[in-house]
């Protein structure tokens, strides 16, 4: 030290080695993720359920206004909040910040989740003074499902501690980590259909190079198996003539029209000898 402060960087290098310890402290913290948080009941089901808030832990503190505006609460997850070591969720007093009030303590931590939300509880806060038969805060923090945005806006929704045990503050939050995963929304026949198209690609682009690469084909006998194809647009049009007409061709004798070559003159019958003279 005395070496360091003999230099006129002293107090530079001092203040260089101070960030990077911050610093490396902040990477151990992030690194820990939501391991930071210890659970009130240690179990698999309630470890999986909080390892899908992971994304939210290097977000900044999230920040609430109490609905009469006196109070502003501060959200962080498994991490400590208005520098208080252990807080999770912190209420202070707007007239008064240096008036800080522990909610909850992410030490003290429970997660219980669904197929799109979670619901996360800081427990062990400071005690109430004279509400709820003097019990520690609890506070609630619903997470739910908005795959639009990252992480949304903490809000207050009430604190009920106008009961004799069980007294808490709830939170609602949205974020897209506690989305579900979006399955496949295509059907087996879709898929049938899907890889019909590609058998048909495959032999058509297949055949074509080919039949004019080796074959030494031009025009439309590029075509792979234009013969067949061929004869069979003549049979179905066939088939089709078959099927769909309804009479002859050949029309009725009644419907003919006059025929255009002229008719043999019948030689005229010469009666005039039966005249008499």
């Amino acid at each position: 030290c005395q070496a360091v402060n003999s230099r006129n960087g002293g107090s530079f290098l001092v203040w260089t080695l101070t960030v990077q310890l911050v610093l490396c402290g902040s990477g151990v913290y992030a690194a820990d993720g939501t391991k930071n948080c210890k659970l009130t009941y240690e179990s698999d089901s309630e470890r999986k359920v909080l390892n899908r808030l992971e994304p939210l832990v290097n977000s900044s503190t999230l920040i609430a206004n109490s609905a009469d505006a006196n109070y502003t609460y501060a959200f962080q997850l498994c991490g400590d909040v208005a520098g208080i070591p252990g807080a999770g969720v912190v209420q202070i007093e707007k007239k008064n910040p240096k008036s800080k009030t522990v909610i909850g303590m992410y030490n003290s931590t429970r997660a219980i989740g669904g197929s799109d939300w979670v619901m996360l509880i800081y427990e062990k806060g400071e005690a109430y003074d004279s509400h709820c038969s003097k019990e520690m805060r609890k506070a609630i923090i619903m997470i739910s499902c908005n795959r639009k945005i990252d992480v949304g806006q903490l809000e207050v929704v009430l604190e009920d501690r106008d009961r004799a045990h069980e007294c808490f503050y709830l939170f609602e939050l949205d974020a897209s980590a506690v989305c579900p995963a979006l399955q496949s929304q295509l059907s087996n026949g879709s898929i049938i259909l899907i890889i019909g198209l590609c058998l048909v690609a495959v032999y058509l682009i297949g055949g074509f190079l080919y039949q004019r690469l080796i074959v030494g084909a031009k025009g439309m006998e590029q075509v792979p198996n234009y013969a067949f194809w061929v004869e069979v647009g003549n049979l179905s049009a066939d088939g089709c003539d078959f099927v769909c007409r309804s009479r002859n061709r050949e029309e009725a004798p009644a419907y003919r029209g006059v025929t255009s070559e002229p008719l043999e003159e019948e030689p005229e019958e010469r009666d005039d000898h039966l005249l008499p003279m």
